[in-house]
């Protein structure tokens, strides 16, 4: 069977739908998300092992499935169609079947028509410093990084490099110099990349993710010995953000981290994509941007009060995740129902709304 041949008709199918993801597992249908709602492609026939197996390899080739069946779980990046369009994927074992998940990854969108806050430009024009974004999965923290970079690539003439597990977006290279190295494939993991970045003569830094205290020490530092450092964690909010860094630490070390912290942020901005009334997805966010009083709060352990200094921080720039979405609310592109949903403050929003 030519497996080729039929992945080339899913991802055909996934591109023309406008979707953004493809699943593959075996004894059920091909699936897309579209939109946000994932739907079988029942019109194709029911994967087979056989199937799951044979697409899987027109993904990878043999040797990396060798090496995903050793380990259970392969991380990868596909180009389809020389260029047309790329793919970030994840094979996993499910029950003893091999299921692979794909995600489309659009070409890299300008903040503006991603419709994030034009303040973000400000992050990407420093010279130093740390700035993250968070969220949980899927809420697309690396669309936002990818704009940002692309930012500083149209701009500035700088050495760039990115340590991402698996490469997703791919950059031309227009004022600046770019290398990314994917980890597992370029480099042995994410600490040793970022160990060899000091003798690269690097001066803007994106690491994927921060995935142990080993590497969020790294980064500070980087931060601090005057790179420009982008990263991403699995985290909620700021205040979560910082307090998951510093407890990632020993209570020895954690005093450290803090004056590190205090000293090299410079923000983050806290992201999700909410359902559009008219089809689609929206961004909200949330925008912390760190100021003396910051600095202060996270010196002496009182993260809990970041929140209440976004709240009142709109002056400076800052911005409340309410009120992203009781603006998404009173433009009409989201429901109220979809507001709460995605909240981390729910009273106050319905405080706001009523």
């Amino acid at each position: 069977m030519d497996y080729q041949k039929i992945l080339a008709e899913l991802i055909s199918i996934v591109i023309k739908e406008g979707g953004s993801d493809l699943h593959l597992s075996e004894g059920r249908y091909p699936a897309v998300r579209v939109a946000g709602t994932l739907s079988y492609l029942v019109k194709k026939e029911v994967l087979k092992k056989e199937d799951t197996l044979g697409l899987l390899e027109a993904l990878i080739g043999k040797e990396r499935v060798k090496k995903f069946l050793e380990k259970q779980e392969f991380d990868f990046s596909y180009e389809f169609n020389k260029g047309e369009a790329r793919m970030r994927g994840n094979a996993f074992i499910e029950k003893g079947a091999i299921s692979v998940a794909l995600r489309l990854i659009p070409r890299v969108k300008t903040l503006a028509e991603l419709r994030l806050p034009p303040i973000l430009t400000e992050f990407a024009r420093k010279k130093q410093g740390f700035f993250l974004v968070v969220g949980p999965v899927g809420q697309g923290k690396s669309t936002t990084l990818a704009s940002m970079i692309n930012l500083i690539n149209a701009e500035r003439a700088e050495h760039i490099v990115t340590i991402e597990d698996p490469i997703e977006y791919i950059f031309e290279q227009e004022r600046s110099m770019i290398d990314q190295r994917e980890v597992g494939i370029d480099t042995k993991d994410f600490q040793t990349a970022l160990n060899s970045v000091f003798r690269q003569d690097v001066n803007v830094i994106m690491i994927g993710e921060m995935r142990n205290p080993e590497t969020m020490a790294t980064a500070v530092t980087a931060a601090e010995t005057g790179h420009l450092v982008f990263s991403t964690l699995h985290t909620n909010n700021a205040s979560q953000t910082i307090d998951r860094i510093i407890d990632s630490f020993s209570a020895g070390q954690q005093d450290q981290i803090r004056v590190q912290l205090a000293s090299s942020l410079l923000g983050i901005f806290s992201q999700r994509l909410v359902p559009r009334i008219s089809g689609g997805m929206v961004p909200a966010y949330e925008l912390l941007i760190k100021n003396n009083a910051v600095a202060n709060l996270i010196r002496e352990k009182r993260t809990h009060e970041i929140n209440m200094i976004i709240e009142t921080g709109s002056e400076q720039g800052m911005i409340d995740m309410n009120h992203s979405l009781l603006e998404l609310v009173s433009m009409g592109e989201i429901t109220p129902e979809s507001a709460y949903t995605y909240s981390l403050n729910p009273k106050g929003l319905e405080r706001s709304l009523s």
